[in-house]
């Protein structure tokens, strides 16, 4: 409660900046996504994970950290998505998602901002711009609270799996911070909980209204998430998370919170370890068991979530920029600019990479260093935000924004 309790202040803030926007109508008749929203913090080199084996000078830049050419008879070799762009080994878990539709690459993708600090760019992104320093809420936080939920009266409306709330959810209603979905809520003996429980409620509805209501939504809550099994849940399809790593366990969870349908539209998950200058290991080692687990994780979750009748979703990885073109002296990759994001979902128009491909030679490179942004990542949030989520209030998220629609999504 503490942790939800020290947003409330800004969340309380943020209902200044709303405008006036109607209402979008409730989607929940017309499958309304959940939106799964997968952060891989540290800037992820993206032509790793999609690898742009029809480019010369990928190859001639990166003579140690390129991943072969699907043709080249290299064991390591990528895998051919469409002839120019491939995916690693690491990452193969995903084929089967990629050819069946629910898996689409958006390359030379990302902010047109040109900061290569970490603390700037996961801002910029997650507030939605870079150019207005005074706005406090998350771009995600603003569709939450300029969109009817789908569930009428929902206690839980989004959620950040982190000890403190996700910038980019920050001045959502009904949205909490909560670390372990299966574990949150008041620890201690069980014998006194509900006393506990009915004291601190007693105690928050005298306090302000912002924390009354904070300290309202995290009770009721507690009490939400304490009727759904999450250490009993049991995938479907044949489906199989390693819940040993994070991203594992994160997936699983969240696929049991969906299937329990008590109105969550958003999930945030915060992946970390991506910041590679040193000993990269694309083909063993650090990056290629940190994208393995990410694949083998999405790969369960899809086969997880497709199998059956299930409520719809649409994810979303990311990361704050890419990687430098040319390798370093210490085996890895400097910070850059252009990257490659995912979509996967059950309503992507998959199977392709999207791009306006700007080419590696030094005379096409941002800065002469790093691959060019030509896919605003604002782009195929707007989509997904208007078509999946059922909000076409695109202006009053992204303001002063004006999206080009990429076909991502159906």
């Amino acid at each position: 409660m503490k942790t939800a309790g020290a947003t409330a202040a800004a969340i309380a803030a943020s209902n200044a900046w709303l405008p006036r926007v109607s209402m979008a109508k409730d989607y929940r008749s017309t499958q309304r996504d959940v939106l799964i929203w997968v952060y891989l913090r540290g800037a992820s080199d993206g032509m790793t994970i999609c690898v742009p084996h029809g480019d010369n000078e990928y190859y001639v830049k990166r003579p140690v950290l390129a991943i072969p050419r699907p043709n080249s008879g290299d064991p390591r070799a990528c895998l051919n998505l469409d002839g120019f762009f491939g995916m690693p080994p690491a990452m193969a878990p995903l084929m089967p998602a990629y050819q069946n539709g629910r898996l689409v690459y958006v390359h030379a993708c990302g902010s047109r901002d040109d900061t290569r600090s970490h603390f700037d760019g996961q801002r910029y992104m997650e507030v939605g711009t870079p150019s207005n320093p005074d706005l406090i809420t998350g771009w995600l936080g603003r569709h939450l609270a300029t969109v009817s939920p789908m569930v009428a009266d929902s206690k839980l409306r989004a959620v950040g799996m982190s000890t403190g709330l996700p910038l980019v959810l920050v001045g959502g209603p009904s949205t909490l911070p909560i670390p372990n979905l299966d574990t949150f809520g008041l620890q201690g003996a069980a014998g006194t909980r509900v006393a506990r429980t009915t004291a601190l409620r007693d105690l928050y509805t005298s306090g302000p209204q912002t924390l009354q209501t904070t300290a309202t939504t995290t009770l009721d809550t507690i009490t939400l998430l304490d009727q759904i099994d999450f250490n009993g849940y049991q995938p479907a399809g044949g489906a199989v998370y390693n819940t040993a790593v994070d991203v594992g366990y994160a997936l699983k969870t969240s696929a049991a919170l969906i299937k329990s349908e008590v109105g969550v539209e958003a999930i945030c998950i915060d992946l970390h370890n991506w910041d590679t200058h040193t000993s990269q290991g694309v083909h063993v080692g650090t990056m290629f068991t940190i994208m393995n687990r990410l694949a083998a994780a999405m790969a369960a979750f899809e086969r997880d979530m497709s199998t059956g009748t299930n409520p719809t979703y649409t994810m979303v990885v990311i990361s704050e920029f890419g990687r430098r073109l040319a390798e370093n002296g210490s085996l890895g990759t400097d910070h850059g600019h252009g990257n490659a994001m995912m979509v996967m979902g059950s309503n992507v128009n998959g199977s392709r990479v999207i791009r306006q491909w700007p080419g590696l030679a030094q005379e096409n490179l941002f800065q002469g260093a790093d691959l060019q942004v030509t896919i605003d990542y604002r782009d195929i949030l707007s989509e997904i935000i208007d078509r999946r989520l059922g909000n076409p209030n695109v202006s009053s998220i992204f303001p002063g924004f004006a999206p080009t629609y990429r076909g991502v999504v159906l």
